[in-house]
């Protein structure tokens, strides 16, 4: 040879030909072929195999003794491992959060979308994603982590869906009482106000959600009281990992009850003082969806051994969260979030979700982020979620949307609702599967007269 004091190494190179799509889920490998990131990381053990080797002598020359081979070990392949994502889904799904991330200014933007029924995870997206086709360490300005099941935040009026469960589940309202509503209230030695300046108004159960009164909210909360209200956080799944099947899974933060201060129940019942990772806080949801029975969400269907035997990952068992009774009740009242009305007065917060010929079941959220230099929260900087399930009379998808720190709306428009990135996804789901259209809901009364 030329150059003997140079050698070669062989490399195996993995192939993604999905590029960007999930890599945020897959992850990727490092130079020996080694998992990194994501399920190549976390599965590895079981993608990796073993190699093969074999003991043999070489004379001085270098070549080998004939008849020296022994201790000879073929290599074993490693297993597939298959997902409960659809591609197709997926891939929409990234590209309408990019989209909806460079539309509003956001920080950061990231979707969910679950099987209502099964809890399987159909899609999971942040934006910015990597390529694991490429050097990853040549990658700075790209999102290497999931977002949707690693990063909490303070979910906001997405969380009223729990005070809602509860109340109606308990019996202590129904959704056509008419509450007295004022613009504010005190309670553990705060005072709480609505987003808006009201003086006192009729509102209904199903107002006090659809208009997104913390006032009534908190009202609606004092009948249940602390303890039915820290059991029911509980039963939703909020402080404790999904086990979904994904690594570095975050539990999210909620304070145990022995820990709440006089003010801590004025703040959980509006989504402040507690934090979720997208995929809980879309969980919430199926739980509603699915007739009251939460099934903690799966993104591993099966493993598939080199010989082809497959083997179905265990299915967790549902959690009887609240009666099916209660959670069709609910998700009728949350169709008055998508209400619109000319006037306004029986128009709820997030009418850009609807879906034409569909129910459309679900909630904004506006939550303000803390501010690190005071520990207080900031004015102007806010998490912007949408939760909701479609059709919300036969609920086939269950979706969950994001906006950290928008400047604008999803689709660009002034505001900040993450409605519109709820609405894109839903409807395309819906048309994608022939999913038949809905009966006209019946109007709903959110302010009464």
């Amino acid at each position: 040879t030329k150059f003997p004091e140079v050698g070669s190494e062989r490399q195996d190179l993995r192939q993604y030909p999905g590029g960007v799509l999930a890599a945020n889920i897959v992850g990727g490998i490092d130079w020996d072929g080694h998992g990194l990131l994501g399920l190549e990381d976390s599965m590895d053990s079981v993608l990796a195999g073993t190699d093969g080797s074999v003991t043999y002598d070489r004379g001085s020359d270098g070549v080998v003794i004939p008849g020296s081979y022994r201790n000879r070990h073929d290599a074993v392949n490693g297993s597939t491992v298959t997902l409960t994502l659809d591609d197709d889904i997926q891939f929409y799904v990234q590209q309408q959060v990019q989209l909806a991330k460079d539309a509003s200014g956001a920080k950061n933007a990231s979707a969910v979308v679950l099987d209502a029924k099964t809890g399987e995870v159909l899609a999971m997206s942040n934006d910015n994603t990597f390529n694991p086709s490429q050097d990853i360490s040549r990658q700075d300005n790209r999102q290497l982590g999931n977002l949707p099941v690693s990063s909490p935040f303070e979910p906001g009026s997405v969380n009223k869906m729990i005070t809602a469960a509860a109340v109606i589940e308990n019996r202590l309202t129904n959704p056509d009482e008419v509450l007295q509503v004022p613009g504010s209230i005190d309670m553990g030695g705060v005072t709480v106000r609505d987003a808006w300046n009201h003086g006192v108004m009729p509102y209904t159960t199903t107002g006090v959600f659809g208009k997104s009164s913390n006032v009534g909210t908190l009202m609606l909360a004092q009948r249940l009281g602390p303890e039915r209200y820290s059991k029911m956080l509980q039963l939703f799944g909020l402080g404790q990992r999904t086990g979904v099947g994904l690594p570095g899974e975050s539990s999210g933060l909620v304070p145990p009850i022995d820990q709440w201060s006089g003010s801590t129940f004025s703040n959980l019942p509006i989504g402040q003082g507690l934090s979720m990772t997208l995929l809980q806080m879309t969980g919430i949801y199926q739980a509603i969806a699915n007739d009251g029975v939460r099934v903690p969400p799966r993104i591993i269907k099966e493993t598939v051994a080199p010989d082809g035997t497959k083997t179905a990952e265990p299915r967790p068992d549902g959690i009887r969260v609240v009666s099916a009774e209660t959670a069709r009740t609910v998700r009728n009242m949350f169709r008055s979030v998508v209400q619109r009305d000319p006037m306004g007065i029986q128009q709820g917060t997030g009418p850009q979700a609807a879906v034409e010929g569909y129910q459309i079941a679900g909630k904004t959220g506006t939550a303000q982020q803390i501010n690190p230099g005071c520990g207080c929260y900031y004015d102007d900087v806010y998490w912007i979620t949408f939760a909701g399930m479609a059709p919300a009379d036969e609920p086939r998808y269950v979706i969950g949307v994001m906006l950290d720190a928008p400047h604008r709306a999803a689709d660009g428009s002034p505001g900040s609702s993450a409605a519109p990135l709820f609405h894109n996804i839903a409807s395309w789901l819906l048309q994608r599967e022939n999913v038949p259209l809905s009966p006209p809901g019946a109007p709903l009364t959110l302010q009464a007269d």
